[in-house]
């Protein structure tokens, strides 16, 4: 983002801040009458307000939500208070008041973005339409649906859940223990089509494009899913995206899939991964890191010619040439416990923006397979594709779409390019008071680790918790490593043990807690001081020794990635330190741009393990994730517009079959 729109974008936010101030006033205004209300004369007035809204096209839909926003909103917060003893800050208003007026609401971690949603959520259901909360992982859905369950049943809104082959209700009267999470003994299995058709629905981004998929792929209608109290089929009415950048931006590269299995795979996958292991880099093939790409050089092609004992490869055997492309990219681009992991004999491939391991996703195109043969692992059968569509084409079906996150405003513009939805920051409730130190540049990358493991021994001597962020499976595992050599206890927490997550991030903040995370520590859970909010003896001894102090190993491809590193720390006013610790055999810096900061330490003479910290160094290394998002910014576009062209076809299919479908069931 240039300078210009960078001024026009803060210019902007403050007029948009100052526009809902008057709402804000008006939900404040009806507290004291709101308190005063029985629970049986809030849901009297929820019924009519249903009754209003019924039979109402959407348009005017709309002005009847704007003028019963300020009520709405009130008895939200009075059932918030009434259930679970938490009022909401004139803040969460004000982002209650964006999220409803389709945008996207930046709030910075700990500002309870959770309690925030209940508002417009609330408020939309009414219609009758449907309110889906869309979130990156099965434990933030049915957390989320849990925790808030109790607001949302006091005012007569039923909740349902969405996940992985199951689906449940928010039921008060039923008690499981099948979740290790307090807040989701309440959940109720029922069958999907009975979990949409509640007024409010908690699910993963992913499950809800599937559902829309195969409810495209059913033979009658009664065998539909997405449903909504209306009993309408198909209807995206209201959606608030949680963690929107990380679902509408990072994941917006993959589209969703249905596939099925297809031929037997090829033995000749092997025959290529063998060849592949005699070639030479540069003089048999070249590597373009920035553009993962891999290509053979005319001494390679007449070098696997002689392997294979034919003269032109391109015209004998193009199959081998389509697996010797797939087999090079499998050993180039794609390292063991970074972009995958080995588990139970079969490659699972780790998402690389949140550290996470996707056991449902396969590399296309035969990556995988050529993956699986470099790995000596048993070759799983090909697929064809039966139903595919982008991320980005899935939510744009929706009549209002909205996104909340700590990190919107770095990629303002392509929200507003691609989906039409502006950002706007709210103010914290609290002033932020952490402290975000200037990035220390090593030579080479067993130096930084080095300074790393030095920092974190004197931090933890003194009381001071520290949550160190790797970029991969590999570099956490190197880091702990260094850690237990030196004696020091620590949590590791990536893709390998990801099932304690919860409760090795929620206890980070305790005094002298040494946790080691990948990508996936910064978003989700809220980091307290001290670890247990019970215990105000450790929460004040960690706050004397600074906070939370937060070291990053690498910085990401993407600024908000690191910038949700930074988020753990600080939150509601808390003290709080960062850093992150950088060498030049980053691949950051080795592929897009330590060449300056480089010749800066060679200047100076500078030895491998003493560091660069300078202002200058840390805006080089942000240039280079600028040039890096706009990249990968071309890229999204590219998907998009391939996918907006099979769109329009896709478009008219499903309405003719949806169509089809009606006038077999009568309807």
């Amino acid at each position: 983002m240039s300078f210009d729109m960078f001024k026009l974008f803060i210019d902007s936010n403050e007029k948009q801040l100052k526009k809902i101030q008057p709402l804000v006033g008006a939900i404040n205004s009806l507290e004291d009458s709101v308190k005063k209300m029985a629970r049986e004369e809030m849901l009297l007035k929820v019924e009519e307000w249903k009754k209003e809204l019924s039979g109402l096209d959407y348009e005017d839909q709309k002005k009847v939500m704007e003028k019963i926003l300020p009520e709405a909103f009130a008895f939200v917060r009075e059932a918030s208070v009434r259930t679970l003893g938490k009022r909401h800050f004139d803040v969460q208003l004000m982002a209650g008041v964006v999220l409803h007026e389709g945008k996207i609401s930046e709030q910075k971690t700990g500002e309870g973005k959770t309690l925030t949603a209940t508002l417009p959520l609330f408020l939309n259901s009414l219609t009758g339409r449907g309110a889906h909360l869309v979130t990156p992982n099965d434990y933030l859905s049915r957390h989320g649906a849990g925790w808030m369950g109790d607001i949302y049943d006091y005012l007569g809104i039923g909740v349902g859940v969405i996940m992985q082959e199951r689906a449940f209700v928010y039921d008060k009267s039923f008690e499981g223990n099948e979740f290790d999470d307090i807040y989701a003994v309440h959940l109720r299995e029922v069958s999907r089509q009975e979990a949409y058709k509640c007024g409010i629905v908690y699910g993963t981004n992913h499950e809800f494009g599937f559902d829309y998929l195969r409810d495209n792929m059913v033979r009658s209608l009664g065998s539909m899913v997405q449903t909504n109290p209306n009993g309408e089929f198909g209807v995206h009415n209201f959606a608030i995206v949680d963690e929107v950048d990380s679902i509408l931006i990072d994941v917006a590269r993959t589209p969703l899939i249905i596939s099925a299995a297809d031929a037997k795979p090829s033995s000749r996958y092997f025959d290529a991964d063998r060849i592949v292991k005699t070639l030479a880099k540069n003089s048999d093939y070249e590597v373009e890191e920035k553009y993962k790409n891999v290509t053979l050089t005319d001494l390679g092609i007449r070098r696997v010619e002689r392997l294979l004992g034919v003269n032109n490869l391109y015209e004998q055997d193009f199959e081998m040439v389509h697996l010797m492309e797939e087999a090079l990219t499998a050993h180039a681009l794609y390292e063991k416990d970074r972009d995958y992991v080995v588990k139970d004999g079969k490659i699972v491939i780790v998402d690389q923006f949140t550290g996470r391991l996707l056991p449902s996703n396969r590399f296309s195109h035969g990556l995988h397979q050529a993956i699986e043969a470099k790995e000596g692992v048993e070759i799983q059968q090909e697929s064809k594709t039966l139903a595919e569509i982008s991320y980005q084409n899935y939510f744009r079906m929706y009549k209002k779409l909205a996104g909340m996150t700590g990190t919107a405003a770095t990629e303002a513009e392509e929200f507003y390019k691609i989906y039409k939805l502006d950002v706007v920051v709210i103010p914290t409730n609290q002033p932020n008071i952490r402290k975000d130190q200037n990035d220390v540049v090593y030579k080479t990358e067993s130096a930084k680790f080095k300074a790393v493991a030095d920092d974190i021994v004197e931090r933890h001597a003194k009381g001071q918790p520290v949550l160190v962020g790797t970029t991969s499976v590999e570099k956490s595992e190197q880091l702990h490593e260094l850690l237990s050599r030196r004696k020091v206890p620590h949590e590791i927490l990536n893709a390998k043990n990801h099932e304690r997550e919860a409760l090795i991030i929620a206890q980070a903040g305790r005094k002298g807690g040494v946790t080691i995370s990948t990508n996936m520590a910064g978003r989700g859970v809220d980091i307290i001081l001290g670890g247990d909010p019970a215990v105000a003896d450790e929460q004040r001894e960690v706050i004397e020794a600074g906070g939370l102090y937060v070291i990053g190993t690498e910085r990401h491809d993407s600024r908000r990635i690191d910038n949700q590193l930074r988020g753990r720390s600080g939150r509601q006013g808390d003290p709080g330190e960062t850093r992150f610790f950088v060498s030049l055999q980053d691949d950051l810096m080795r592929i897009f741009g330590g060449e300056q900061v480089g010749r800066m330490m060679d200047r100076f003479g500078i030895d491998e393990t003493i560091p660069l910290e300078a202002g200058l160094v840390t805006k080089s290394i942000e240039n280079a994730q600028k040039r890096v998002e706009g990249f990968n910014f071309d890229r999204r576009k590219q998907v998009v517009e391939m996918d907006d062209v099979i769109n329009v076809h896709r478009e008219v299919i499903y309405s003719l079959r949806r169509r089809i479908l009606e006038l077999e069931s009568g309807v």
